[in-house]
C-alpha cells in the first residue's frame, strides 16, 4: 500500500503518547451502552489541555450510559478568523461486547489481547490518534480550526451518530477512522441496512401424545427461513439470520419461535426489494399447511447507504494527505457501515478511512505500533490537506 518513505510530522514523545493512550483505552470495558467509562478518560486526556467537551443527551435515546462529546480546538492562529477551514474528526466510544477481559500486550511490534477475545482497537485506534492530534495541535498548532466528536452506540445500528445534531457542527466536511484494513484505503461507498424480526406465533402440544393439535413456530421458522436468499448475492448485497430463538422443552410442540436477521445492499432500492421479499417468505411459510401460524414482521431501517463522489472535497483531501504520508489511495466500497452513513443522511459532507487494524470484531484482533503511528500522521496530514484546499464552503 506505501509507494514510498515519507517524513514523519510527529516526533518520539508523540508516539509514545499514542502508543500508551492507546493500550490504556483498551483495558477500559466500553461495550454499547457502557460507555462511560472511555469517555471520561477522553474528557480527562481533553481537559488536561484545557479543552472543553460537551455531552449531549444521546444516551437517553440510545439507551447508553453516556451521551455524545464534542470538542473544539481553535486552529493556530485563534479561533474564527474568516475563511480558514473547520474539519471535524469522529471516532466511536463503543465495543462489540466482550468475550474475555482485555489485557494488551505488545508483541513484536503488534498490540494484541493476552486473552482469547477483542482487543477494542475498534475504534480505540483511532480515538487514541484523535487524542494525539489534539495534544499536538494544542501544543504545536493546527492550520485548521478541529472539531473532535465521539459517539456511543456505533455498534448498535449507529445509534450515536443518528442522534447526533449536526447543525451543532461548524465543520464543512470530517473524516472517520474505522474501517480494519490496510491504510491507503477509502470508504467510498457503503450499504443500507435493514433489520428484520420474525415473530412466529403456534400452539403447544404434548409431542409424544397430541402432536396433531399443535402447530409448530419453530417449523415455520424453519421453512422461512429456507426459503430466503442467505450470504453473499452479489458484489454489494448480502442477507444474513444472526439468531433464532423459541420451544420451551423437547417434549412440547413450539407454540413460539423468532428469528433476527438482515439485509446489506450497495443500492438501497436492492435492499428494499430483498426487505420486501423476506416479508414475504415469512407469511408464506407461516401460511403453509403443515404450519398455520400466526406472524408478525418488524422491518427497521438501521441505516443508509452512500456513494461518494471521487471529487468530492473530502475524497481529494483524504487521497492528497495519505500520497504525502506514502500510502497510494485505493477507493473500495463495504459491507459494513459506519458513522460516516448517520452524518451523511444528515447531510454532513465525510469519508471513512482504513485505520489499518484487524480482524475486528474477532479474538485475534490486532493493530501494530506502525499502523497507529501512520495513522497519526495521515491525521496530521488530513488538517494541512484542509488547510490548502482553498477557502471553505459556507454550510
Amino acid at each position: 500500500m506505501s509507494c514510498g518513505a515519507a517524513v514523519p510530522r510527529v516526533d518520539r514523545l508523540e508516539q509514545r503518547y499514542l502508543s500508551g493512550t492507546f493500550a490504556e483505552l483498551c483495558r477500559i470495558e466500553s461495550p454499547s451502552g457502557r460507555e462511560r467509562a472511555c469517555a471520561q478518560r477522553v474528557i480527562a486526556e481533553l481537559r488536561a489541555l484545557d479543552v472543553a467537551v460537551h455531552e449531549d443527551r444521546a444516551g437517553e435515546q440510545t439507551g447508553s450510559d453516556c451521551g455524545n462529546l464534542l470538542a473544539r480546538i481553535p486552529g493556530a492562529k485563534g479561533g474564527g478568523e474568516e475563511g480558514r477551514r473547520s474539519v471535524l474528526l469522529c471516532a466511536h466510544l463503543d465495543t462489540v461486547p466482550l468475550q474475555a477481559p482485555v489485557e494488551p500486550v505488545l508483541e513484536d511490534g503488534v498490540w494484541e489481547n493476552a486473552n482469547d477475545g477483542i482487543l477494542g482497537a475498534d475504534n480505540k485506534a483511532a480515538i487514541a490518534v484523535i487524542l494525539a492530534l489534539a495534544r499536538h495541535a494544542c501544543r504545536a498548532g493546527a492550520p485548521v480550526d478541529l472539531e473532535l466528536l465521539f459517539t456511543v452506540g456505533e455498534e448498535t445500528a449507529l445509534a450515536g451518530a443518528r442522534a447526533f445534531q449536526t447543525s451543532s457542527l461548524r465543520s464543512e466536511l470530517g473524516f472517520v477512522f474505522d474501517h480494519a484494513s490496510p491504510i491507503g484505503e477509502l470508504v467510498i461507498a457503503s450499504p443500507s441496512h435493514f433489520r428484520l424480526q420474525v415473530d412466529f406465533h403456534g400452539a403447544a402440544a404434548h409431542a409424544g401424545i397430541r402432536p396433531e393439535t399443535g402447530r409448530s413456530a419453530i417449523l415455520a421458522a424453519a421453512r422461512a427461513i429456507c426459503a430466503l436468499q442467505l450470504g453473499r448475492l452479489d458484489e454489494g448485497t448480502t442477507v444474513n439470520v444472526g439468531t433464532i430463538t423459541g420451544g420451551t422443552a423437547m417434549n412440547v410442540v413450539p407454540e413460539d419461535c423468532s428469528f433476527v436477521c438482515e439485509v446489506r445492499a450497495l443500492e438501497d432500492a436492492r435492499a428494499e426489494s430483498l426487505g420486501a421479499e423476506m416479508v414475504d417468505r415469512a407469511h408464506e411459510a407461516a401460511n403453509m399447511a403443515d404450519c398455520d401460524c400466526d406472524v408478525e414482521v418488524s422491518v427497521q431501517r438501521s441505516f443508509a447507504g452512500y456513494r461518494l463522489s471521487p471529487r468530492a472535497p473530502e475524497v481529494q483531501i483524504a487521497e492528497a494527505a495519505l500520497r504525502s504520508c506514502g500510502h497510494e489511495p485505493v477507493q473500495i466500497a463495504s459491507g459494513g457501515g459506519s458513522d460516516v452513513n448517520a452524518l451523511i443522511a444528515a447531510g454532513f459532507p465525510a469519508v471513512n478511512l482504513a485505520n489499518g487494524t484487524e480482524r475486528n470484531h474477532e479474538p485475534g484482533e490486532r493493530v501494530s505500533v506502525a499502523a497507529l503511528e501512520q495513522m497519526l500522521d495521515v491525521g496530521l496530514a488530513l488538517l494541512e490537506q484542509a488547510a490548502a484546499l482553498g477557502s471553505p464552503p459556507v454550510r
